[in-house]
């Protein structure tokens, strides 16, 4: 496994980061324990969580099985950069008027002593804001994870589905409080989804964050199985998505094909590739994905693979402004 520093933090982690956003709802909690050991087993120290994982009446669900999953000791809790985040409804009857998606500071307090108390550990060493809230200020924002730092619960905060201008506010006024700020920003980026090339990728490079890629697969759409048709797979022949990239997607099996590997770690590959990436996140449902996303570490692709790529995928043509203007 590789490893590099978490952006501007001393913090290293693994090049793939385990997402387990399928843990309860999918995949089952015996299953769950043996891609997380397998995980740890191949050097991947990297977990990303949150809160709301299990979703709706279930909310908290993935939390408590990656807490009982430490529990078993062996060194589990202390191998692992646990990352969570924070933003969404958990539906808590003691929130009242205050049970809305957002980034309070009465928020901040609350769910991260409760993502504590289900991941039955003392302290977070990655805790993400899930969305920007525009409603909330930056002087409380800061203001609740100092106070979080200072008190040893979390080491360092990222953020999640940020603006590059979102990026940019948030490290200027914490420079102006003499706070480290944010370390890492979590952004859907694909061969699929390549707008983050215009401003969120440049700016997490300008102000020291790593980019932590979710959904480099979009959902399945560049996996190997998205033109079959497979009961149970997330992207099968009769998807709207798949007839909608069709001659895109039958392009990159062919290319994929010449180069003898399959299109989820090609896919993989391209995102981990890209220098202001620090760890793609892989989410697998079963342990045979997991085993299989793991090759994509020993794909190099050339340059002559890396121009094909950008013709079947078009990105929007480098960064901002220059993709669009003079």
């Amino acid at each position: 496994m590789q490893f590099a520093p978490l952006g501007k933090s001393g913090m290293k982690v693994s090049r793939l980061c385990l997402g387990t956003m399928n843990f309860g709802p999918v995949t089952d909690e015996k299953e769950a324990f043996r891609i997380m050991d397998t995980a740890l087993d191949a050097g991947i120290n990297f977990f990303d969580t949150a809160n709301v994982y299990g979703w709706g009446e279930n909310s908290g669900l993935t939390e408590s099985i990656i807490g009982r999953w430490f529990q078993q000791g062996g060194g589990r809790r202390e191998k692992v950069v646990l990352a969570t985040k924070m933003y969404g409804t958990m539906s808590d009857p003691l929130d009242g008027p205050n049970d809305h998606a957002g980034l309070s500071s009465y928020k901040v307090r609350r769910h991260l002593d409760a993502s504590l108390k289900r991941l039955q550990t003392d302290h977070i060493e990655l805790y993400q804001m899930h969305h920007s809230d525009l409603s909330v200020t930056w002087d409380e924002m800061w203001g609740a994870f100092e106070v979080a730092v200072q008190q040893g619960k979390i080491g360092y905060v990222g953020s999640s589905n940020f603006a590059g201008w979102q990026i940019a506010a948030a490290q200027s006024e914490a420079k102006s409080r003499h706070f480290l700020g944010l370390v890492s920003e979590q952004h859907k980026y694909s061969l699929n989804c390549r707008l983050p090339e215009l401003e969120v990728l440049p700016a997490a490079q300008h102000y020291g964050l790593g980019v932590i890629p979710w959904s480099p697969l979009d959902g399945g759409l560049l996996g190997r199985n998205a033109l079959k048709k497979i009961q149970g797979s997330r992207s099968g022949g009769n998807d709207e998505r798949v007839e909608q990239h069709r001659t895109q997607l039958e392009q990159f099996a062919s290319l994929c094909l010449e180069l003898g590997e399959p299109q989820d770690v090609v896919a993989l590959a391209w995102v981990a590739a890209n220098p202001a990436v620090t760890s793609p996140i892989i989410g697998p449902r079963t342990l045979e994905q997991l085993e299989s996303s793991l090759r994509c570490l020993e794909v190099t692709l050339d340059e002559s693979v890396m121009k094909a790529l950008d013709e079947i995928f078009p990105g929007p043509g480098g960064t901002a402004p220059q993709a669009y203007a003079w």
